[in-house]
């Protein structure tokens, strides 16, 4: 079974690379006849849905990794990077995460997450918000917004996560999520689930995982509320004289928008292991249904300070992601990151975490550290605090 599960991984891994190196392919002809020899058409469903917010990395440690990190994930954040990682967890926890994400926005997320059936199955439960509060409202007739007019957004899904082993190499997860939008004064709710898997196995006497993930399959979400209601006079006929009516009761009807749908593979092994630490690669190929496909790289290294009960890691990723190819003619006076040749497209992400458990005991506590590059929009930071029992 070991053989099968390395070939099994190998060819995963290969055609993630061979997905991966195509669609770079496809974005350097630009849809074009040119120096590629071939026509290609970009039919990518650029902005075509809501509430983007559910692509939020939740965990410093997997944002560092650059998203990467669904083959890797066994603690809390599984719920979230990959569900069937989450009946791995060896102790109940306890994780917070908060970003201030960028023009004055910010998005928080918690979880808890507790192993029963004697570690072979798992529960967990997340929340997670985005939004921003309390801005002034721009009309034609108020171009300043000094009206004293404001408005706010929020975003929030709540999920229930469910994860079993069903051997010693094979995991799966599903989770449940009810998504509430709320955009001024109209709101959308929707429903989706997350599904993935977990293989894992040991390649060389070290740990080898690969993952699979599909994530916010669900309903479309269309907005509705009061201000949408509205009188409508009915127009005279043409050469008609107006007369006295009352107005026929109406409600404008929104668009219906899909949830932004990603699949994902990822590999991740140990190249090195001792008691004392390890250091992990990883890599993901992501297919999103709203913009064109990329892929990530990272790596992770782990190691414990002696007996002192304390242990310290140090994140780097690579994220390559092809739609991040605007610029301006004058970006370096506009005071841009990015650039019209492409360059942007490559982002990185660097972190760390320190953490304390003392001897063999089950509770622990940890804090992790993440930095991100968003290209043309600068970088965000994000601090996640974790605890185990």
């Amino acid at each position: 079974m070991g053989k099968r599960f390395v070939l099994v991984t190998v060819s995963v891994l290969a055609a993630s690379l061979l997905a991966a190196a195509r669609a770079s392919a496809q974005a350097t002809c630009g849809g074009n006849i040119g120096s590629c020899g071939t026509i290609t058409s970009d039919n990518t469903a650029y902005g075509t849905t809501s509430a983007e917010f559910l692509l939020f990395a939740p965990s410093a440690r997997g944002q560092a990794l650059g998203g990467g990190f669904a083959a890797l994930t066994t603690d809390v954040s599984a719920v979230y990077y990959n569900p069937a990682g989450l009946s791995q967890m060896e102790h109940a926890g306890l994780m917070a995460s908060s970003e201030n994400y960028i023009a004055g926005t910010k998005y928080t997320w918690a979880a808890v997450a507790v192993p029963f059936s004697g570690g072979s199955k798992a529960f967990g439960v997340s929340l997670a918000n985005f939004g921003f509060s309390n801005q002034p409202v721009y009309t034609v007739d108020d171009p300043t917004g000094t009206s004293g007019q404001v408005y706010s957004v929020s975003e929030t899904a709540i999920g229930l996560t469910y994860s079993q082993q069903f051997s010693d190499r094979f995991s799966a997860g599903l989770t449940a999520k009810y998504i509430n939008d709320a955009l001024g004064e109209v709101t959308g709710n929707a429903f989706a689930v997350d599904f993935g898997t977990n293989f894992h196995a040991q390649l060389g006497g070290r740990p080898i995982r690969a993952s699979f993930v599909v994530q916010n399959l669900g309903t479309t979400i269309s907005h509705s509320g009061q201000v949408l209601d509205l009188l409508v006079q009915r127009t005279p006929p043409p050469g008609e004289q107006t007369v006295p009516q009352e107005g026929a009761t109406a409600t404008l009807r929104s668009k219906d928008w899909p949830l932004p749908i990603t699949f994902r593979v990822g590999l991740a092994y140990d190249v090195f292991q001792t008691s004392a630490g390890r250091l992990s690669v990883l890599g993901e190929f992501t297919q999103p249904n709203n913009t064109a496909p990329g892929f990530d790289l990272g790596g992770e290294y782990a190691v414990s300070l002696g007996s002192s009960g304390f242990s310290v890691a140090g994140r780097a990723s690579v994220l390559y992601a092809p739609d991040n190819n605007v610029g301006t003619p004058d970006s370096a006076s506009a005071g841009f990151v990015g650039s019209s040749n492409g360059s942007a497209q490559y982002r990185m992400s660097a972190g760390g975490g320190l953490y304390y458990r003392p001897g063999n005991a089950p509770f622990s506590i940890g804090v992790d550290y993440a930095y991100r590059n968003m290209g043309l929009l600068g970088g965000v930071n994000m601090v996640t605090v974790g605890f185990t029992w």
